[in-house]
């Protein structure tokens, strides 16, 4: 089954294009990347596939609703991990993951429970009860991690999920997206991190100037071709390309 499929989007800000005949299918199962550097049109993808943003042109399906027509639908199916954004400053974790088992229709036992499970496997059980406000860049990362799993979606979108944590933490993430992809879910997950896409991912798409430019499985690269060589040829081999892919 399709978990997500783009035909033809398109969208601008102004003068700028940010997505530009831009058409994409992702297989319930994959944990698929889209690769690319900075302002290639990643996180306006994702605003897009989880209703928070309207496309000028083309059509979107995600896990059987249009999220253009029916966002609310699309994001009550689907899990959420957005750049960068904080959880509210004046919940604490335990008060914001009851907040959002509530939102969800979860049973308090079963949201306890899960936050029993976060909270041990990111390491923040002692940050359970501190308002957000006062929790470190990388602990309210944990937090949005934790909220963007709690229901246990069939579908969740990650933008930019390691940023912040510290690397044993990041590490206990990644076997945990390999493991929950395993299952049978899908994970789509925007980054511009060669090294988690070719170590993780199932499947990376490159994206460049708003296009899709290439489409790869990691393990599947000829030659000895890393997916940094496949990048770089793909998004034209610039030193500004290189630059942005290993920073």
């Amino acid at each position: 089954m399709t978990a997500i499929r783009t035909r033809n989007l398109e969208k601008t800000y102004g003068d700028v294009t940010a997505l530009a005949d831009f058409s994409l299918s992702v297989e319930d199962g994959e944990l698929f990347a889209l690769l690319g550097p900075n302002g290639a049109g990643k996180t306006t993808t994702i605003r897009i596939l989880t209703g928070q943003l309207l496309p000028d042109e083309g059509t979107v399906e995600v896990v059987g609703t249009d999220p253009t027509a029916e966002p609310v639908e699309t994001r009550r199916r689907v899990g959420i991990l957005p750049e960068q954004e904080s959880p509210p400053s004046f919940m604490t974790p335990r008060e914001y993951f009851e907040f959002v088992g509530t939102v969800r229709g979860l049973d308090s036992p079963t949201v306890e429970d899960r936050i029993d499970a976060w909270a041990d496997r990111l390491s923040y059980r002692e940050k359970l009860d501190t308002l957000n406000t006062d929790l470190s860049r990388g602990q309210q990362q944990k937090v949005m991690i934790t909220q963007a799993f709690l229901h246990d979606p069939d579908l969740v979108f990650i933008d930019e999920p390691l940023a912040n944590l510290d690397p044993i933490v990041q590490e206990r993430v990644k076997h945990f997206f390999t493991g929950y992809r395993e299952e049978g879910n899908t994970l789509f997950l925007s980054t511009h991190d060669i090294d988690v896409a070719e170590e993780i991912c199932t499947r990376v798409g490159i994206v460049s100037e708003g296009r899709l430019v290439g489409d790869r499985v990691p393990g599947d690269l000829a030659g000895g071709e890393s997916l940094l060589d496949t990048f770089l040829d793909s998004v034209g081999g610039s030193i500004e390309a290189r630059a942005e892919a290993t920073d």
